[in-house]
């Protein structure tokens, strides 16, 4: 009888083994799935920042437009190239999110007396792209006059 307890108690051990050893198996194929998708994820982020970093050059290089992060939560766009006179000569924005979550232009360089319109139509349309290119396009005037 004891004989038997101790097969049985081996028994149930191996079997207790074999549930463990499946289970790191298990864990194992998931690792490795994980492991893949973290890869594909770290792989299109970098081709992101890769795809943004061009977009930069090209905004800065061909467009004239710099934007940088400055304070804790305002964008600042800087133009160039708008002055056919003085190339380098900058006309800068800066740009934040008030607390109702709307765009809020809180500088601008040289003033723009468009600038109140310009931040209407935005919160109206969304359209945050032709609100730049319109901002531009103010800068421009200003400096034919």
């Amino acid at each position: 009888q004891h004989l038997t307890e101790i097969k049985s108690n081996i028994n149930q051990e191996e079997e207790q083994k074999k549930d463990l050893t499946d289970s790191i198996q298990e864990l194992k194929e998931e690792l490795i799935k994980k492991k893949e998708i973290i890869a594909s994820i770290n792989k299109a982020a970098k081709e992101r920042v890769e795809r943004l970093c061009k977009s930069k050059v090209l905004f800065e290089e061909r467009l004239g437009l710099e934007i940088c992060r400055i304070h804790s939560e305002q964008l600042q766009f800087i133009f160039r190239h708008i002055d056919h006179k003085d190339p380098d000569k900058s006309y800068v924005f800066t740009l934040s999110i008030n607390e109702q979550g709307d765009y809020e232009v809180t500088s601008c360089t040289p003033p723009l007396d468009c600038i109140e319109e310009f931040q209407l139509k935005v919160r109206e349309t969304n359209n945050f792209s032709v609100f730049v290119a319109n901002i531009k396009k103010a800068f421009t005037a200003v400096s034919y006059k």
